[in-house]
């Protein structure tokens, strides 16, 4: 599998795009294995990038977002969003636009390079992967983001920065959610 996330990651980087693995590939990383079926990307894509991104997907090999979407996307500022799907295999990528969001450029400026298998990548900081993981519960209540917080909190330990992770939680008014994933207290539910 560590090969199906190269073809993306070799890839952006070969176009000049400053990228970080994160989501449950990230999770599975500092925590647990378990199941998926794509990659999350958070990637600093600019409007100067986006033509040489899209040249290193060919379409006989990749369903790529057309140039003229990935402009909107990147124009967005916050939360732009694309897929890239490799046709052989159906394995996707799920890329995030970083944008001006101030957690995707700490983590860009912090990202890891961590063997995946036969490969080197580029895997975002621990603290950001839970802090999402905190809003996307939050979000959407899926407990899958609980197990893998949970799972890395484990297999972390000391080497999670946990005052800077505080730092983020209690910036993004996160408290309650993450007294309930650390824990096991309250609901987690909405601050």
């Amino acid at each position: 599998m560590d090969d199906l996330f190269a073809l993306f990651t070799e890839r952006l980087s070969a176009a000049g795009v400053d990228a970080m693995v994160t989501g449950s590939v990230a999770a599975m990383v500092y925590g647990e294995p378990r199941l998926t079926n794509d990659i999350d990307i958070v990637a600093a894509i600019h409007v100067a990038t986006i033509a040489r991104l899209v040249a290193q997907f060919p379409l006989e090999e990749f369903y790529c977002a057309p140039a003229e979407v990935i402009h909107v996307e990147v124009l967005r500022g916050h939360r732009g969003h694309f897929n890239i799907i490799h046709h052989e295999t159906g394995f996707k990528a799920d890329i995030y636009v970083a944008g001006r969001d101030p957690l995707h450029a700490w983590a860009l400026a912090r990202a890891r390079v961590l063997p995946l298998g036969a490969t080197s990548v580029r895997i975002a900081p621990p603290e950001y992967v839970i802090v999402r993981k905190l809003e996307f519960y939050r979000e959407g209540g899926s407990p899958k983001h609980v197990t893998d917080i949970r799972h890395m909190l484990v297999q972390l330990g000391s080497g999670l920065d946990t005052e800077i992770l505080l730092q983020h939680v209690r910036q993004r008014g996160l408290e309650s959610t993450w007294e309930f994933v650390a824990n096991g207290s309250g609901d987690g539910a909405g601050e």
